[in-house]
């Protein structure tokens, strides 16, 4: 099944300004979500962003919250963003079952929310390239087991893609310049 723009919201996880420096491609990564987003932006797709224990693990990159709309990024404490009342309600009010999620750290946050996400019967969706976690290990064992879960693995070109549909068009001339 495609990833549709019309039917997905994009969950960035925890990319904060404590947590990127540590992580295995954290730079690549940041890169990959920053593309994402502008993609979002573009296509009316709603984001939601989270920052786990903000207090110690700071607040987003700003390269990246400076692309968040306000009041869409959500504090938690729980390790599945989707656990957390207040990110649950508004993931259920945007009435999109399709979940696109990319962030830190795969093996953490990013997994846990997938699962539950599933468990909740909506479609997350893991974006490879924009998933990182200190070790590289730890990262490939996520992906792993979340496709052994049947969550679908895809990369960042591939949903800017299927979020477009087609070639020739305003938003396909204005977002190939990302992944050029």
């Amino acid at each position: 099944m495609l990833i549709e723009a019309a039917t997905s919201a994009l969950l960035l996880v925890d990319v904060q300004e404590r947590l990127a420096p540590a992580v295995e491609r954290g730079e690549a990564c940041v890169a990959r979500c920053r593309i994402l987003l502008e993609a979002a932006a573009r296509l009316a797709v709603p984001t939601l962003a989270t920052e786990q224990y903000p207090e110690g693990l700071g607040p987003t990159v700003p390269e990246l919250a400076a692309l968040l709309g306000p009041g869409r990024t959500y504090a938690k404490r729980c390790f599945p963003a989707s656990a957390e009342p207040r990110i649950a309600a508004a993931l259920q009010e945007l009435g999109r079952p399709q979940i696109v999620l990319c962030g830190m750290e795969a093996h953490v946050c990013v997994l846990q929310t997938a699962l539950d996400l599933l468990r909740l019967g909506l479609r997350p969706i893991v974006v490879a390239d924009a998933v990182a976690s200190r070790r590289a290990q730890s990262r490939q064992l996520a992906l792993d087991r979340l496709r052994a879960n049947g969550i679908e693995i895809v990369d960042s070109e591939m949903v800017l893609f299927e979020w477009l549909r087609e070639a020739g068009t305003a938003d396909f001339k204005a977002l190939i310049r990302l992944i050029k």
